[in-house]
């Protein structure tokens, strides 16, 4: 799915503010003239409601550059690659090396952009790129990834130009290989001639400044001396270093996660503190500017859409590292700090928690959250890790887990992943024949009968899939996609001597996601009672009902709704229904969880399909028609893994009750729940103890993602009304937070139909 933007209408402050602002000579630079601070300014004076008190550690000048990005100046900057690749020059070339030209031109052409006050250096300036297409080579970028910058970070570009040249003086490698590592080299010069361009601009920069200003752009200059290109040497030099390799990818189009950025960054912080040479307040700001970084794709592609959030770039907070230790250390509050502050959602963050996440934490967590947005998630770690190794990877391997640009979890730097998304109600609606009125309804003499045709449909489908998944990651390299950027940063591609898309990653992953289970399970509990045990209707009688959306049957649709107690209500037999089609659904997937050197891990998901499910088909199966347990035909229904909208009737915790009563470690490619929270109920300490005890209750219960967005649906209705007053309130879609404004009708009510809860 793409992603859209949304031009926010501060004008007045974008004059004042961005005044200046020019494309010249392949350069986006700012006058500090037109940059002058107003007297405490904050992010949340004009960007959100806030029930709750915001603190405000950072200073003004981060707030107003925080302002900028968030009112989407910079992504109505991007501008179209206006130049091309001189085919002379390529057209005997391999796909990769024609690749690296591209990525080569992109360095030495694209716009700069550096802003004064500025502490983080680098920009992706090209429009295609926010479009998730490759500038320049023209094809579609790669993405539900996290690469490998744990790996690259420690030892800078340096250290990874001298892996892929000890490769080559090895040898061993065939044409293909060879050709690719030499790719891989042309990269890293083109990194490397992006980078000396930002050097050059600042020291212009400096030549027409004076006082701090001058100072400020001498020292970014000569950190950029130093890194990327060599391993970092302190926090401010990691920061900048992890930046510029991210940047860098975005630029060329790659959609990556970011990863487990405390585990990264932790180890520099905490030597800069006991060596006296930076404090914490100064850390705080350096994070704070890299997340206000993120924000600079905001108002490019104007919307409505599916929200200007959704570029992947996804965090990882906390958790154990490879070797079991706990990864939890002061950048992983200085994170939380900046979100809390900033509200910025264009980094979805992602906490890993477990029975040995200290209570300091979790409220932390809940502090953020209460300010809504959905921005912190929460994996349980144990479970995650437990599938993973249950499908075969190393115990080591899987306690590494990250996640994909959404929540699926792989292990980053070392997966090439794709999912295969199908709608479950489909194929209720298949083996109930609701999509094809010309035929007769088969009778069954009980429910088992028609369960084993259900069963038998799915069956059908899952195969489909795995026959598809054989041949993932196989692309003919002489006509790619060719990933050689990408690939140098995803183990083992290197000594492989194979790209991304060519099986030279360590894992080659394709996961097979249902959507509409919940609505399945609840569909197949009104079967079962109805038809077969009180016998109120035939199965012909309910199908020719569905076939004409409830037409002359209103009572008994009422009826339904009224009567029954569906999944997310802690009911124990609408539960067992769920847990039934869950097992069955994931022992279907477990017959084969590796075939043709491709893992199959189950998952669960919608992300947002739910919408597009009520008018496109997926694998044979129509459009969703009428249901059994009693929605109209192009309702909006379940969402992942969580109830039907409007049947979790029992607050928060009976829906998590529901959600855990499943054994996730059958899903190692995961099921999420997701909450909404109503502000009113989290005030004071109180509040916080609250949604702590909702963690601790998923962490004890071992569900596997959740994620909680406290927001007021009277709030988020009257914001589709009237968009101008809300333009940077963020709310959870599905893997990923989008400000509400941008989102088109039909996501924002997907968003307001979800339960509002009190705990």
């Amino acid at each position: 799915m793409s992603s859209n933007g949304h031009e926010l209408d501060r004008r007045d402050f974008i004059k004042t503010m961005g005044a200046g602002l020019a494309l010249g000579g392949g350069v986006l630079a700012m006058n500090t003239a037109q940059a002058s601070a107003p007297s405490r300014v904050s992010v949340s004076d004009w960007s959100r409601p806030a029930p709750f008190a915001t603190p405000h550690h950072l200073s003004d000048q981060t707030h107003v550059l925080a302002q900028r990005g968030l009112a989407g100046e910079h992504g109505r900057a991007l501008v179209n690659a206006d130049f091309k690749i001189d085919e002379q020059v390529t057209k005997a070339l391999s796909p990769d090396m024609h690749y690296a030209h591209a990525v080569r031109l992109m360095a030495e052409k694209a716009p700069l952009r550096v802003l004064p006050g500025e502490r983080i250096i680098g920009s992706a300036t090209l429009r295609e790129s926010s479009t998730h297409k490759t500038p320049v080579f023209e094809q579609y970028s790669t993405s539900h990834l996290t690469i490998g910058f744990d790996q690259v970070l420690p030892m800078g570009y340096k250290g990874l130009r001298e892996k892929i040249q000890e490769r080559l003086s090895r040898g061993g490698l065939d044409e293909q290989g060879t050709e690719l590592l030499h790719a891989m080299q042309m990269c890293l010069d083109g990194a490397a001639i992006w980078n000396q361009r930002h050097i050059e601009l600042l020291g212009q920069l400096a030549t027409q400044s004076s006082g701090p200003e001058q100072a400020n752009y001498l020292h970014l200059r000569d950190i950029l001396q130093r890194v990327p290109e060599n391993p970092p040497a302190t926090f401010e030099e990691a920061v900048q270093s992890l930046w510029s390799m991210f940047a860098f990818q975005r630029l060329c189009g790659t959609w990556s996660g970011i990863g487990r950025i405390d585990q990264m960054l932790g180890g520099y912080l905490k030597k800069d503190l006991a060596e006296k040479r930076i404090t914490l307040d100064e850390a705080r700001e350096l994070l704070a500017h890299f997340w206000i970084k993120g924000t600079e794709w905001t108002g490019a592609n104007p919307g409505p859409g599916s929200g200007d959030a959704q570029f992947y770039q996804n965090v990882i907070l906390a958790g154990v590292d490879a070797q079991g230790q706990p990864v939890l250390n002061d950048v992983t509050y200085l994170v939380l700090d900046v979100v809390e502050e900033l509200h910025i959602s264009d980094f979805p963050i992602a906490v890993r928690v477990s029975e040995n996440t200290p209570k300091k934490l979790l409220r932390r967590v809940a502090e953020v959250q209460r300010h809504g947005g959905g921005i912190v998630a929460l994996y349980q770690e144990d479970v995650v890790i437990a599938g993973l190794v249950k499908l075969g990877y190393p115990l080591e391997e899987a306690r590494k887990f990250a996640n994909d640009g959404c929540w699926e979890a792989q292990v980053p730097g070392a997966t090439c992943f794709s999912y295969v998304a199908f709608d479950m109600l489909g194929i209720l609606q298949r083996a109930l024949k609701v999509d094809k009125p010309e035929e007769a309804v088969a009778e069954f003499a009980d429910f088992e009968g028609f369960y084993t045709a259900f069963r038998t449909e799915m069956t059908r489908v899952l195969d489909e899939i795995a026959n598809l998944s054989d041949g993932h990651a196989m692309a003919d390299p002489k006509t790619g996609p060719p990933t050689p950027l990408v690939s140098m940063f995803i183990d083992d591609c290197i000594e492989r001597g194979r790209g991304y898309y060519n099986r030279g990653a360590r894992y080659n992953v394709v996961s097979p996601h249902a959507g509409g289970m919940a609505n399945v399970a609840n569909s197949l509990q009104v079967i079962k009672r109805l038809v077969y045990e009180e016998k109120a209707i035939t199965l012909p009688e309910l199908v020719a009902t569905l076939r004409s959306d409830w037409k002359g049957q209103e009572p008994m649709r009422r009826l339904i709704l009224n009567r029954f107690e569906f999944y997310g209500n802690d009911n124990e037999q609408a539960d067992a229904m769920m847990q039934r089609l869950f097992n069955d659904y994931t022992d279907l997937v477990w017959r084969t969880p590796e075939r043709n050197g491709v893992l199959r891990p189950a998952g669960i998901s919608t992300f947002g399909r739910e919408i597009f499910f009520s008018h496109e088909s997926y694998f044979g199966c129509t459009p969703r028609l009428a249901t059994a347990d009693g929605h109209h035909q192009g309702e909006f229904l379940a969402t992942n893994f969580s109830p039907s909208p409007g049947t979790d009737q029992k607050g928060p915790s009976a829906a998590l009750n529901s959600y855990c009563k499943m054994d996730f470690s059958r899903a190692p490619n995961g099921a999420t729940l997701e909450l909404k929270i109503h502000p009113s109920c989290l005030q004071g300490d109180a509040g916080v103890d609250a949604l702590v005890g909702l963690m601790r209750g998923f962490i004890r219960q071992e569900g596997w993602f959740m994620h909680v967005d406290v927001v007021d649906s009277a709030m988020l209705l009257d914001a589709q009304k009237h968009p101008e007053k809300y333009p940077n309130l963020p709310v959870r879609v599905a893997g990923w937070s989008a400000r509400f404004a941008t989102l088109d009708k039909e996501w924002q009510d997907m968003v307001i139909n979800r339960t509002q809860q009190i705990i």
